[in-house]
């Protein structure tokens, strides 16, 4: 093979996965060009921590690695390499030390993304990566040369070898656009359909209901919903009425089942318990009690403790005239609050999807069997998992895949 002199690899993408695979290959001593759309990288990553960066978790193996569903197997062995420790190790290097939150998941002290970010570009440049912003990824000519579209029109690059790190169809604004898969499907890739992932759901709310209580936090509630094999779960947390339906961290923890169900069913209906802290039994005692002139609501403020957007819940499922339900029927309800969802929010505003180059089609170093020499990372590959750490810890870990890929194929290629 050339000398490491002559070697230059592309990375295309400016996230965590193409940042790791930058890092690896450059590491290495091979020349690396990294070719990001927007006029910086790592946008999503800022905005993804914009609240409190999440991350990892905490988890223990293989509780970790579950979280990744059907591709528990293959995700876990890119965390043979790189897991959530090591890479809580990895971000102390950069002097961002990292705490456990009471959700088990894993937080910077400052909780800030923009630290880490600025410490690892400027490193990486420092190590002489170059980075070429406003490069939007078209392709390849016919000479398999890179393209890419730039604000000075169309420009071409050669490189001994590729990572793409293009991202997802989430939030395209900020460059996962999924534009990427026609490109790699008229290769013959084979690519599962982007699908919505970490999402909420449409509800047929009316709009009283809607224009009154959107925004209203749901806390703590049970939800509990069938799975793909009929088994019957649930999940407590936390979760968010919206204008059009129902979102937020419990919703997106189930939301693979959810959505799944709807594209298998046509629908699916997830039941909440509104009331986690009460028995059926006691709920119906309470409520079963003498009103002594109060109003329906006042008497559920009360006697269970049931008011604001959970009582104007019980009024949407039951009607106006929800007081004068049987007590068995209202506790049976405020227990088990039937929510009939319509579809997933559209992907562009989902905090990740779903589907992507499917794994079969690359090696185990994350090389396309088809293109030998170009390698994928990130979140256009087909996994997906729930928010909590696990989604960025999979980006970083696939990304150092790819880049020992790279290595190990240009030190063996003829």
């Amino acid at each position: 093979m050339s000398s490491t002199q002559n070697v230059r690899v592309a990375v295309v993408g400016g996230g965590p996965a193409g940042l790791m695979a930058a890092e690896t290959i450059r590491a290495a001593g091979h020349a690396v060009d990294l070719y990001e759309a927007k006029g910086s990288p790592g946008r999503k990553f800022l905005i993804a921590g914009k609240g409190g960066l999440n991350l990892t978790h905490s988890d223990p193996r293989p509780l970790f690695d579950s979280r990744y569903r059907e591709r528990t197997n293959e995700v876990g062995s890119w965390l043979d390499d790189f897991d959530a420790d090591a890479l809580r190790d990895w971000a102390r290097g950069f002097g961002v030390d990292t705490y456990v939150g009471s959700s088990g998941r894993v937080f910077p002290v400052d909780r800030k993304a923009a630290p880490l970010l600025r410490g690892w570009v400027r490193r990486l440049k420092d190590n002489g990566v170059q980075f070429h912003v406003q490069h939007r990824w078209l392709g390849w000519d016919a000479d398999g040369a890179l393209r890419f579209a730039t604000p000075e029109g169309e420009t071409t690059a050669h490189a001994d070898a590729t990572v793409l790190a293009l991202g997802g169809g989430s939030w395209p604004e900020l460059g996962s656009d999924g534009a990427w898969t026609g490109v790699l499907a008229a290769r013959g890739i084979d690519i599962a359909p982007l699908q919505p992932a970490n999402c909420g759901f449409d509800v047929a709310w009316t709009p009283f209901f809607s224009q009154r209580h959107a925004g209203a936090p749901l806390k703590p509630v049970i939800a509990h919903w069938t799975d793909l094999d009929g088994q019957p779960r649930s999940l407590q947390g936390e979760c968010v009425v919206t204008t059009t339906g129902i979102e937020g961290s419990l919703v997106y923890a189930i939301a693979a089942d959810l959505r799944d169900s709807l594209v298998r069913d046509g629908q699916v209906r997830l039941h909440l318990d509104l009331v986690p802290g009460q028995s059926h039994e006691t709920l119906l005692e309470k409520l079963a009690r003498p009103r002594q002139g109060r109003s329906f609501g006042e008497h559920l403020r009360r006697q269970a403790g049931v008011d604001g957007v959970k009582a104007a819940l019980l009024f949407e499922v039951l009607g106006r005239e929800a007081g004068q339900h049987p007590p068995e029927e209202i506790a049976r309800t405020l227990k088990h609050l039937p929510l009939d969802l319509l579809r997933p929010r559209p992907m562009a505003e989902t905090i990740s999807t779903a589907g992507g180059v499917r794994l079969e089609a690359l090696d185990q170093r994350l090389m396309l069997r088809q293109l030998p020499g170009t390698f994928c990372a990130g979140e256009m590959l087909d996994w997906e998992a729930p928010t909590g750490g696990y989604l960025l810890t999979a980006c970083f870990a696939s990304g150092l895949r790819a880049g020992r890929g790279v290595l190990d194929w240009l030190q063996h290629r003829a």
